[in-house]
């Protein structure tokens, strides 16, 4: 995000003033969580900009007659300020942080939680809600996957044997239609309305399939496994007996492959501390190794206090330490599938590597989301980096964006060796990490806030909004409801606990 997008995020929490374009500083003595009954003190027949009247102008017989730097003016300015970025009307979520606070803070055990005591299915690996939220299903470690009611916790059926080996993740394509992957090297394609058998299998991978994600663009779906390899396979030309598919990338100690909601870029995580990112993405095209035009190889700078640079200017690029790793190409702009290739450093591991386990996306594709561990498995850490715009340093080098660490948190150490999955809620202000035996809600600040409204200049810490500790074990995946507020978590013993604001 490019250094006007902070400013206009800052300014959107600003109250409107005098002459509607007085920034913040010209009234330092007025609060921004009093902002709306300030706006009401000051005119009391001039409504609140958050009730459905905030645009009406007042009566003609009490309207006087206008002035630059009316409060009409001011009100008017700053309802335009707040939908910059966020379409033609004002987002209704930019009002309700205390009641977003007051729901988040009181997320607790469902009395009917999902108790899967039955010692048959193992560890749970992964959780995926359907995209209508009527569906929770659960990834478990001895080859079966099970779906559940989330609202009633009732359980609808028991996929006995969907994999010859541990299930490790479920993507679902649509309401009705999901894939599993699994240590067998296959993926599966179910059928919510046939749950009988699968829809089909597809067999390319040569070694444990770790993560799907789908393309809504062009109907591809894309996995990734310990092979090295991410392949697309065509779901619109699917058969009983697969679908077509090859090979799209290739690259050592792959862990995770994640693609961005609008699908326009590629992120992977490897075990050796790298994080790649294929800008304009075209699953279409195969890529060979070495067909691909390498953008750079870099490392994140951080400052001397732990920080990243405090540089935000537009079209600044910060060059990081490992430029002899970059790859000239020819001017103009870069190709579709153009790769750059980041190692992220962590605050307090700067002279160890890291091993990145978990990548997620915001939901709105703002930034990126990351557990990592020390090469020695002693320290593990939580950090977000947002996607930065910017023009290139050098002619010959065309990069579409770059990271930024802005928020960072130390885990606790615990379940050495297991991948803990981590997640964003459906409107990305809060972050549920698993923490031990329970789970951790942090956002970016004590107000559970948008990041673009909360974007520090100095790498901060995030704000922990609450723990809750429900498992007998460790725990290793969470997962938020796309259409309740309502959160999963499962754990190492096989117990999957939901939460819910308790009222």
């Amino acid at each position: 995000m490019s250094s006007e997008h902070h400013r206009d995020a800052a300014e959107s929490k600003d109250r409107p003033q005098d002459g509607g374009v007085s920034d913040r500083e010209d009234d330092p003595a007025v609060e921004e969580s009093d902002e709306d009954d300030a706006i009401e003190h000051r005119d009391t027949d001039h409504p609140s900009p958050s009730s459905g009247e905030g645009t009406r102008p007042p009566p003609p017989e009490k309207q006087e007659e206008p002035q630059s730097g009316s409060h009409s003016d001011g009100l008017f300015s700053w309802l335009q300020r707040r939908t910059i970025r966020r379409g033609l009307f004002v987002d209704p979520a930019r009002d309700n942080y205390r009641t977003l606070t007051s729901l988040y803070c009181s997320m607790n055990p469902a009395v009917e939680s999902v108790n899967l005591s039955t010692q048959t299915h193992g560890a749970v690996f992964n959780l995926e809600y359907s995209p209508d939220g009527s569906v929770l299903t659960v990834a478990c470690e001895q080859t079966e996957v099970l779906l559940f009611d989330p609202v009633s916790s009732r359980h609808i059926k028991t996929l006995t044997e969907a994999h010859d080996d541990c299930v490790n993740n479920i993507r679902f394509l649509d309401n009705r239609l999901f894939a599993t992957c699994s240590d067998d090297t296959t993926i599966a394609l179910w059928d919510l309305r046939k749950l009988n058998s699968k829809v089909c299998s597809l067999h390319g991978h040569a070694s444990w399939v770790k993560n799907i994600e789908y393309d809504t663009n062009t109907r591809l779906l894309v996995t990734s496994g310990f092979d090295g390899n991410v392949i697309t396979w065509d779901t619109n030309r699917f058969t009983e007996d697969g679908c077509p598919h090859k090979k799209f990338f290739h690259t050592r100690y792959l862990m995770r492959m994640r693609l961005t909601p609008d699908c326009s870029k590629m992120l992977i995580s490897t075990s050796s501390g790298y994080l790649l990112i294929l800008h304009d993405l075209d699953l279409t095209q195969s890529l060979e190794v070495g067909s691909y035009r390498m953008l750079r190889a870099r490392r994140t700078p951080l400052s001397s206090d732990g920080g990243t640079s405090a540089s935000r200017s537009a079209g600044t690029v910060r060059q990081g330490n490992d430029s002899s790793k970059i790859h000239p190409h020819r001017e103009g702009i870069s190709p579709r599938n153009s790769l750059e290739v980041l190692t992220p450093e962590i605050p307090g591991e700067k002279d160890r590597g890291n091993c990145i386990t978990s990548l997620q996306l915001h939901p709105k594709g703002w930034a990126t989301l990351i557990r990592c561990s020390s090469n020695m498995d002693d320290h593990e850490w939580t950090c977000v980096y947002e996607f930065q715009e910017g023009a290139p340093t050098r002619p010959l080098v065309s990069p579409r964006c770059s990271l930024r660490l802005t928020h960072y948190i130390e885990e606790a150490n615990v379940g050495r060796g297991y991948i803990k999955e981590l997640c964003f809620s459906p409107d990305g202000r809060l972050i549920c990490s698993p923490y031990g035996y329970g789970v951790r809600l942090l956002a970016f600040d004590e107000h559970c806030g948008e990041l673009a409204d909360c974007m520090p200049v100095q790498t901060s810490c995030l704000r922990e909004i609450r723990s809750i500790y429900s498992h007998s074990d460790v725990v290793l995946t969470t997962k938020f409801s796309p259409t309740h507020c309502q959160l999963a978590s499962g754990c190492l013993s096989g117990r999957v606990a939901l939460y819910q604001p308790k009222f």
